[in-house]
């Protein structure tokens, strides 16, 4: 076990490879001396990230690069890495460098004073992003926080600094739609908050376009929440109790004698309910779609390929053996021991 590991998904990054190592290691150096490792998951990307992290790791023996089998995606990539990384004290941060990597030592020391498993990162400002980008995160975060049952912290992402004992519990939790944030806000233990500004992408786009985005927030929504399933109830309350009120109008003005006009009135209630009910559908199959991943209990994620030290064994992902299966076409990988 070393002191600290710094665990970075990394997808399409080669633009900022370089200064990420070079500002991690004087990071992780500044705060634990030489103690450290860092982990870099290559998340199927489509650059030179690859190549460019085994000629690190290969220069660097505190770099250890993942390579996975195909794009899971940053939540899964992240996974990969804390299941690999070896650290009693675990750094997350992104490869942009949106996050400041020099913010390590004053976070440790944070997590020493305060005798605290999680210090997160708030943040203060947000440098460089779109007035949409600002008003969407600041409405979802805050949305999150009144729909969920676990007080997830606003403004805050996967930037944070957790102890061994905190990941353990986090690596404990084995479902597919992981929203990381939430899932460390689940697990209790001291959780500190360190407000910081974030700064402008280093180099190259951001990697969470908008349909990325909802994809986001609902697995956030639906992995911690089961609001939108008691609204969908509450919509359909709503539209039964105005059924029987308008069918008991119907009834009386009928009793009555007079004719009911309404063509146009009648389309626009017919229109309202199958519009509400298609969405309440939509919420359902929403949730069990999650029920039907969970339920064929598929790895989390697999690894293609590893450069540098070589990890202890992942707990819940899948590690393709590729050196005992060079020689061997269509040979299986092996399970790592939990």
């Amino acid at each position: 076990m070393v002191a600290l590991s710094v665990v970075v998904p990394c997808f399409n990054e080669q633009a900022c490879l370089p200064a990420l190592h070079e500002r991690l290691g004087a990071a992780a150096r500044a705060a634990v001396g030489d103690d450290y490792e860092i982990v870099l998951v290559n998340d199927g990307s489509r650059d030179s990230s690859w190549e460019l992290m085994r000629r690190m790791a290969a220069d660097d023996p505190h770099l250890l690069a993942v390579n996975l089998s195909r794009n899971h995606g940053h939540q899964l990539a992240l996974t990969a890495g804390l299941d690999l990384c070896r650290g009693a004290t675990i750094l997350i941060i992104d490869a942009d460098l949106q996050d400041p990597p020099e913010l390590l030592p004053d976070m440790m020391r944070a997590m020493r004073d305060e005798d605290a498993d999680v210090v997160y990162g708030v943040r203060r400002s947000r440098t460089g992003e779109t007035a949409f980008k600002r008003a969407t995160a600041h409405g979802f975060y805050r949305l999150l926080s009144r729909a969920t049952e676990v007080d997830i912290p606003v403004d805050t992402g996967d930037f944070r600094l957790m102890s061994r004992r905190a990941l353990d519990a986090l690596l404990a939790m084995p479902e597919q739609a992981r929203f990381i944030r939430g899932m460390v806000a689940w697990i209790g233990f001291r959780q500190i908050a360190f407000v910081y500004d974030r700064q402008e992408r280093f180099a190259g786009e951001t990697k969470y376009p908008v349909k990325k985005m909802v994809r986001f927030a609902l697995d956030a929504l639906t992995g911690f929440s089961s609001a939108p399933l008691k609204l969908a109830g509450r919509a359909g309350l709503l539209l039964s109790i105005g059924s029987v009120l308008l069918i008991l109008y119907i009834a009386f003005a009928w009793a009555a004698g007079e004719n009911i006009p309404g063509w146009t009135s009648l389309m626009l209630v017919v229109v309202v309910l199958g519009a509400v009910q298609m969405f309440v559908l939509a919420l359902m199959g929403e949730y069990i779609g999650r029920l039907y991943n969970e339920a064929k209990g598929r790895p989390l994620y697999i690894v293609q390929e590893v450069a540098g030290a070589a990890p202890s064994g992942a707990r819940l992902g899948y590690i393709a053996d590729a050196t005992a299966n060079s020689d061997k076409p269509g040979g299986k990988g092996k399970r790592p021991t939990r």
